[in-house]
């Protein structure tokens, strides 16, 4: 018997140390695109609803099949509206009826800088963020204070380059931040650094640490 509860013991402290692992600073986000892989790591300390909604979003397959459907040359490239999962650009960045939203939350220990990952909003109201996101190709003051920042980039930003130098529309003036052609979210998913051969947070309360172009 206490062999046996020694077992145990050591089964739920190793699940224990398993569950531990995919969550916290080793948690983060793969998003698989037409263009390659881009990872980033989420910002909890700064936006923890943000979080929290992002993954919900990702584990109920929300973002698969979304498209980053605006690039803002040397600026940012923004994706996740539903509604780019069709074929018609019209509506894209216009986000659906009845999205939850999530409120603002600002914080001054962290700037827009290159590799930032960032809530869209509605318009002027800083607390309409759904689902878009965007992500930062240089610093961006003029955004401190006005978008939540979730999340930075940790591998692939080579990927988020190639996205950002994909040609645009030109039929059309009031569709020239669009892709051409579709850049494609095929599959997001929660991942860990460890599972995807990343090394571990140096320190997870860094502020805008350097992305990584792997």
């Amino acid at each position: 018997m206490i062999v046996r509860a020694c077992v145990l013991a050591l089964v739920i402290a190793l699940f224990g140390a398993v569950a531990s692992s995919c969550s916290g600073s080793d948690q983060v986000a793969v998003l698989e695109t037409t263009y390659g892989r881009i990872v980033f790591e989420f910002l909890p300390q700064y936006a923890p609803k943000h979080v929290e909604a992002f993954q919900g979003l990702i584990t109920s397959g929300s973002l698969d099949g979304t498209r980053f459907h605006r690039i803002i040359a040397n600026k940012i490239i923004q994706g996740g509206d539903p509604n780019s999962k069709d074929d018609d650009p019209s509506d894209d960045g216009l986000g659906q009826p009845g999205q939850p939203t999530i409120p603002a939350e600002f914080s001054t220990e962290i700037k827009h800088t290159r590799g930032i990952v960032s809530a869209a909003r509605k318009g002027d109201n800083k607390d309409s963020a759904t689902s878009q996101f965007f992500i930062c190709l240089n610093d961006e003051p003029a955004y401190d204070g006005q978008y939540s920042i979730f999340g930075r980039v940790i591998d692939g930003m080579n990927v988020v380059a190639l996205i950002a130098n994909a040609p645009t529309r030109r039929d059309d003036p009031k569709l020239r931040e669009r892709p051409a052609e579709p850049v494609t979210i095929t599959r997001a998913y929660l991942a860990t650094r460890s599972s995807l051969g990343l090394p571990p947070a140096s320190n997870t309360g860094a502020k805008n640490a350097a992305p990584s172009n792997r």
